[in-house]
């Protein structure tokens, strides 16, 4: 099963809508963005939660301030990298480049959308088996699905498999 139905055809469409508007004019029309849609849902083997890895994956476009880059907040077609830390890592640690939400509360409190501590809690009381090592962070800003499909999805892939994870939880900001 594609991760995309349809493909090309909403390659096409992007690149002569949304895309093209944007080059042309160096403006966001969203109007002329069309969001992939699947007609048929993905499926896969239930795990038990109790038993697995999970890693947390957030598009909070978290990163260690005083050690990683900060992602291309400010770019309109988007950052598609990814960066990781410990899941371990104090949440003081932690900066947000992202600027297509609002991100005082997760300033204030990183836990909003890197709820590393709540997992933790879970995994002492049984009901998450372990928490991957890792903790995997990206800009959920990304307009061209056909670079997240071919850029970051292998990226994040990689460590999911190294890592030897069952289960994702993904926080979208």
């Amino acid at each position: 099963m594609d991760i995309l139905e349809d493909r090309d055809e909403w390659n096409h469409e992007f690149e002569q809508n949304w895309l093209k508007h944007f080059q042309e004019t160096a403006e966001i029309n969203w109007k002329t963005y069309n969001p992939p849609r699947n007609q048929i849902a993905p499926e896969g083997k239930a795990i038990d939660l109790s038993k697995s890895r999970l890693i947390l994956i957030s598009t909070a476009g978290g990163y260690l301030k005083d050690s990683q880059d900060p992602f291309d907040a400010s770019n309109l077609l988007g950052d598609y990298s990814i960066r990781t830390f410990p899941s371990n890592t104090p949440l003081n640690q932690l900066a947000f480049a992202h600027e297509h939400y609002d991100r005082t509360a997760v300033n204030e409190d990183a836990q909003v959308l890197v709820p590393l501590r709540h997992l933790e809690s879970l995994v002492e009381e049984g009901v998450i088996g372990e928490i991957s090592p890792s903790v995997i962070s990206f800009m959920g800003y990304q307009p061209n699905v056909i670079r997240v499909l071919d850029d970051m999805i292998p990226l994040i892939r990689d460590v999911v498999k190294k890592e030897q994870v069952q289960g994702a939880l993904l926080v979208p900001a």
